[in-house]
């Protein structure tokens, strides 16, 4: 109808979003579980979406399924040799892939990453920072990028050597993102 269509020109036009409906929280190795547990009990009051947790391991393909209305908060954690955790490695994998077309991610899923390393594994280094431990989590979120997805809110990376400090202010950043 011209009504239906007048309104999809002016959603258009005033950069209208879709509700979040649902925000999963990824983890991927131990502490990252933690730190996805601290991220679903710190959903402000005033969000209405359902809030889940999940294992990075647990069939990353389904992660497609969700549309637009959907946030997927990764949280990865990155062990020796800029390796993922265990847990983490399948999903990760999953996303590189070469054979992904380039628009695999457009019109799906809005999308956060939190890596969590230890620069005290550098021990081949003289200062780093958290980026320097946080490979896992820089390609990831460089790759769902690539791939067509819309971040919602920055990158973020802590770092165990700095009692992992970046969270909690990544963790209300994240919030306040999705409440905007």
């Amino acid at each position: 109808s011209a009504r239906s269509s007048t309104h999809s020109f002016i959603a258009l036009l005033v950069g209208e979003t879709t509700m979040v409906s649902q925000v999963i929280v990824i983890h991927g190795g131990e502490l990252a579980k933690d730190v996805a547990e601290r991220i679903v009990e710190q959903k402000p009051a005033s969000c209405s979406a359902t809030v889940s947790l999940r294992c990075a391991s647990e069939r990353p393909k389904t992660l497609l399924d969700n549309g637009d209305d959907t946030t997927i908060c990764f949280v990865l954690q990155t062990i020796e040799n800029a390796a993922p955790a265990e847990e983490g490695g399948s999903c990760v994998r999953f996303f590189k892939r070469k054979t992904h077309p380039e628009t695999i991610l457009e019109g799906k899923f809005s999308f956060g990453v939190l890596g969590l390393g230890d620069s005290n594994l550098l021990l081949d280094r003289q200062t780093t920072t958290a980026k320097d431990c946080n490979q896992v989590a820089q390609e990831l979120d460089a790759r769902l990028g690539a791939l067509g997805g819309q971040r919602i809110y920055e990158l973020g990376m802590a770092d165990e050597r700095s009692d992992l400090t970046e969270v909690e202010p990544w963790i209300q950043g994240f919030w306040n993102a999705l409440s905007s």
